[in-house]
């Protein structure tokens, strides 16, 4: 974990409402590994006082500007307009002055190489799963469940169908792919490849019924939460879920931001948090 006063080698654009940053971040090919985040806040300005979460989309390097000069070491976060930090961060243009701090948290674990996996993402959910395909692609059958309301929520399809994993689309509204939720397909491709193990990552609901999908198969499942936090490496507190066994003699409780924000399916207590996420747990 680092803490990098750095700049912003790009702000655009993909999709209406959503935005691909790139970063310059030295080392962070290394040390990064897929499901990690960042910790980021802009500093020409002092509003948004405290950091804010970001998963890792990509890590890598591109040319320098100047001939004979060293790559320059990069990553990319996604990130979509919702609120007055990410309303700045819109703003934000090379050469912009910005901090971050990480790699964070738990990322995912690869699982076994002769296995299917199915990835299943949603809008902003799909940001982790990209360097998991990089990884999972080398020695496995990679299938990528992506899904949204409309198409303006189906972002990067062409990033992933480069690395050469298949991808199957589906919105709420028919405006991309096939209509209906992500979860229906997930059921289909379940029946089909009844071995593989599950990655997901999105919104509350869409992961809640995952899960359900999964433990009725006793399919492996991997979840990366998505959760408010301020300092991203388990002092404040603020990002706790409760984790399985919970009880009110025996409390058991997770911080997000550090032994996640990757969880096995059966490390959580989910009635707890979907109490939680009506109560009014957020994304970042």
């Amino acid at each position: 974990m680092k803490n990098h006063k750095t700049i912003i080698l790009s702000n655009q654009e993909i999709s209406p409402g959503y935005y691909r940053m790139r970063i310059l971040a030295p080392e962070y090919s290394r040390l990064a590994k897929p499901g990690q985040f960042v910790m980021f806040r802009v500093q020409r300005s002092l509003p948004p006082l405290l950091r804010r979460p970001f998963g890792i989309f990509r890590a890598g390097f591109m040319a320098s500007d100047c001939d004979g000069m060293a790559e320059k070491e990069f990553i990319e976060i996604l990130y979509k307009v919702v609120g007055s930090g990410t309303e700045i961060m819109q703003e934000l243009h090379q050469g912009d002055r910005v901090e971050l701090l990480g790699p964070l948290g738990r990322g995912f674990d690869l699982g076994d190489p002769h296995e299917e996996k199915i990835l299943v993402g949603g809008g902003i959910g799909l940001v982790p799963l990209y360097m998991l395909a990089e990884k999972l692609i080398e020695t496995s059958q990679v299938r990528l469940l992506m899904g949204g309301r409309t198409r303006n929520d189906i972002i990067t399809v062409t990033e992933f169908e480069r690395l050469g994993v298949e991808t199957y689309v589906s919105t709420e509204d028919g405006s991309l792919g096939e209509e209906g939720l992500v979860t229906q397909v997930l059921q289909r491709k379940l029946d089909k490849y009844p071995k593989a193990s599950v990655y997901a990552c999105g919104p509350m609901p869409m992961i809640d019924a995952v899960q359900r999908i999964c433990a009725e198969r006793g399919t492996s499942l991997q979840v990366s939460l998505e959760a408010l936090m301020a300092c991203g490496v388990g002092a404040c507190l603020g990002c706790v879920v409760k984790g399985a066994g919970h009880s009110t003699e025996n409390p058991r409780y997770l911080c997000t931001c550090k032994e996640g924000p990757v969880f096995y399916a059966e490390e959580l207590d989910w009635n707890r948090l979907e109490q939680q996420n009506s109560a009014g747990g957020g994304c970042h």
